[in-house]
């Protein structure tokens, strides 16, 4: 069995980290840290894991000490120490915030207001996307999850960017998030009278999450690839839906448009490239590690559109972080993750 331990477990991504892993056959959660609820059952802070853990909240040195690969669920900034002190110890660590998934410090300091602690910890770390990168994944070390959006905005269009079928840049990625994408903590934007019966966008054309999508769409390009992204805030606790639009560099029909994302996706167990007509929806990935994907094409503009979905708490988070951590350790990617989506 492998022993999982959970760094910040009392946050949404944590949360859902022990919810899959409890599911895991090949796992036992042997510790999980929190900050603020230590000392008490993780039980006790959601009670709908009573009866199916014991685990006590303690602190990030102990979940080091009993685990042999550490998930960390922080805000960008407070994992880079925790993953050289993991390292040290000869444990695997797989990162759930920023800290190590951009490749340029330069990029990470202008968006996050960090800087790198350990430049060969940064160059170590590989990028945890297994549908585009996975034998990169492979006995890695130390993992940098990526985030939601920068999850659901390539799977959208990864396979005509890597086929170099565009032209035009900028590729307009409009986005919606579910609530929980914005964390635990209540602001101002997530009280419930400000979200509720409302759609917003904010962090409009200022997203953090705009570099790391362009890393990783022009590593699979092999040019710069830049993207205009808008999202938006909707009143809904999961999800995240990305439609994007993209100009044809050549004339195509719709019919060879989705022979490319099926050949692409083809042997990606998580990616459900729709059949024509149907339109991706997050609530058929509700609770899953699913990424559906539709595709569309305006003839009359030689515009293409196509809209991904994702769970932003498990494809967009945590499922994918078990995902690569089955890697990691040398089991099927799908172990502990092949749930099916509630029909409503």
């Amino acid at each position: 069995m492998i022993k999982a331990g959970i760094i910040g477990v009392t946050g949404y991504a944590g949360a859902e980290l022990a919810r899959l892993l409890l599911d895991h056959p090949n796992v036992t959660i042997t510790a999980a840290s929190s900050v603020t609820y230590e000392g008490q059952p993780l039980a006790a802070v959601y009670p709908s894991y009573h009866q199916f853990t014991d685990v006590i909240c303690t602190d990030e040195d102990e979940v080091i000490d009993k685990s042999d690969v550490i998930f960390a669920a922080l805000p960008a900034g407070l994992s880079q120490s925790i993953a050289k002190k993991a390292l040290a110890a000869g444990k695997k660590f797989i990162d759930l915030g920023a800290d190590f998934r951009l490749d340029s410090e330069a990029l990470y300091e202008k968006w996050y207001g960090n800087t790198w602690e350990d430049a060969d910890l940064q160059h170590e770390a590989v990028y945890g996307m297994p549908e585009f990168f996975r034998e990169d994944i492979v006995g890695a070390r130390i993992v940098a999850n990526p985030g939601c959006y920068t999850t659901a905005v390539p799977m959208a269009v990864a396979p005509l960017v890597a086929n170099h079928w565009l032209v035009d840049y900028p590729i307009i990625c409009d986005c919606k998030s579910g609530i929980t994408g914005a964390g635990r903590q209540l602001t101002e934007t997530t009280h419930f009278p400000v979200i509720n019966e409302g759609c917003h966008p904010y962090k409009i054309a200022a997203h953090r999450h705009t570099p790391e999508m362009e890393q990783t769409l022009t590593r699979l390009a092999n040019h710069i690839t830049e993207v205009t992204f808008v999202p938006h805030l909707i009143p809904v606790n999961r999800g995240i839906l990305a439609t994007c639009y993209m100009t044809l560099a050549n004339s195509r029909t719709a019919q060879a448009l989705h022979d490319l994302y099926r050949q692409f996706y083809a042997d990606k167990p998580f990616v459900r490239v729709l059949p024509d007509g149907a339109v991706a929806n997050i609530a058929s990935v509700r609770y899953s590690n699913l990424c559906d994907v539709s595709i569309h094409f305006d003839a009359h503009t030689n515009t293409v559109i196509t809209v991904s979905a994702i769970d932003n708490m498990v494809k967009g988070a945590a499922g994918q972080a078990i995902q690569n951590m089955n890697i990691i350790c040398g089991l099927p990617e799908t172990t502990g993750l092949l749930h099916v989506p509630p029909a409503f």
